[in-house]
């Protein structure tokens, strides 16, 4: 059926010069061709532009619109521009996929995570590394089995092998169980110490106590780094004596000896810095006591303990050989000092 009337004013196309020799056929196939072509014309500019899908749509709505405005069939133009659409489409998407792979290069690849740690360093650097972690956890392990012997019930290892474990754990890294069960300490141990003091005039006078104990702890009250002096020294000296003497204060080996000495020598540091020989004296024998008195239970326990302090006075102990090395060093300086200055009269006299 036509789509214009022969009688009606209604010309053939928008485009299309005026002529009334021209037959309906004939405009209807220029009217189908044109909305054709224009989709091939779209088709091909959207393959020639690689970014150009929105060319290609527009010129296939361009074809559209020629087409339903030329063509007798209205109701068959929009179909065939929708394929022209759709190939419009796949033209676009074809150019597209040819720009970024036509010309052969292959997208990146992702690259390696780099590594890290032990990973990132060479073979021979990760062997020196795993070598030097075996000596260490070697290391570890031999220490803490030495000290868990130390420490362990009396058992076969250690009869055979006791002294390797001593000689290992003493004196750095001794171990007790005071601070937990079943032997807790529950005991304030004062150590005191008075001297008898050669005067200048030839008598002899004895000081009173001094309280070495109580003299640390004013050094450790209110002092956020106490020293290891402060608070150790006479406390494990004393330790050291008490166990290496028997109830008469007599010293049980070699060991018991050595802390005889040791005790003698920390009496003298004490009283000289506490001045006790005065302008002229000289410490001639020291004595230490002990002073022990158990600590108050808590209101709340039923423990009954004796209030009373326990004493043990040593006896008194000469401090000559160690006053002997301090006098033979002194009068070896006095020497080379006189030496020197008779020398240096016989060269004034000369």
């Amino acid at each position: 059926m036509d789509a214009h009337d022969k009688d009606s004013d209604a010309r053939p196309g928008q485009n299309e010069p005026d002529g009334p020799d021209r037959p309906d056929g004939e405009a209807d196939a220029e009217g189908t061709g044109g909305s054709a072509g224009a989709a091939e014309t779209g088709g091909s500019v959207g393959a020639v532009e690689a970014g150009g899908s929105a060319g290609a749509a527009g010129a296939a709505v361009t074809a559209m619109t020629s087409g339903a405005a030329g063509t007798d069939g209205v109701a068959e133009a929009p179909e065939e521009a929708a394929g022209a659409v759709e190939e419009a489409g796949a033209a676009a998407a074809g150019a597209v996929d040819a720009g970024s792979g036509g010309t052969g290069a292959v997208p990146s690849a992702r690259r390696p995570e780099a590594r890290t740690g032990v990973a990132a360093l060479s073979p021979r650097y990760q062997i020196g590394a795993v070598v030097a972690l075996a000596v260490v956890a070697v290391a570890v392990c031999a220490h803490l089995g030495l000290v868990f012997l130390h420490v362990a019930p009396s058992n076969t290892l250690t009869k055979q092998h006791g002294a390797a474990v001593d000689e290992w754990v003493f004196p750095e890294f001794e171990q007790n169980w005071k601070l937990f069960a079943p032997n807790p300490l529950q005991q304030n141990v004062s150590v005191q110490v008075r001297a008898e003091i050669g005067t200048a005039d030839g008598g002899i006078r004895t000081t009173g106590w001094y309280d070495l104990s109580a003299e640390d702890g004013r050094d450790i009250d209110g002092n956020p780094l106490p020293s290891h002096t402060q608070q150790n020294e006479l406390r494990r000296a004393w330790d050291f004596f008490v166990a290496t003497h028997d109830s008469e204060d007599r010293p049980v080996g070699l060991r018991g000896s050595l802390s005889e000495t040791y005790l003698r020598r920390i009496a003298l540091l004490r009283l000289d810095r506490n001045d006790a020989a005065g302008p002229g004296g000289v410490v001639e024998r020291v004595q230490y006591r002990s002073r022990t008195t158990n600590v108050k239970p808590p209101s709340w326990s039923g423990e009954k303990v004796s209030a009373r302090p326990v004493v043990r006075e040593l006896p008194w102990w000469s401090v000559s050989p160690e006053t002997a090395d301090t006098a033979d060093t002194s009068a070896g300086r006095a020497g080379s000092t006189g030496k020197a200055g008779s020398t240096g009269k016989e060269g004034g006299a000369a």
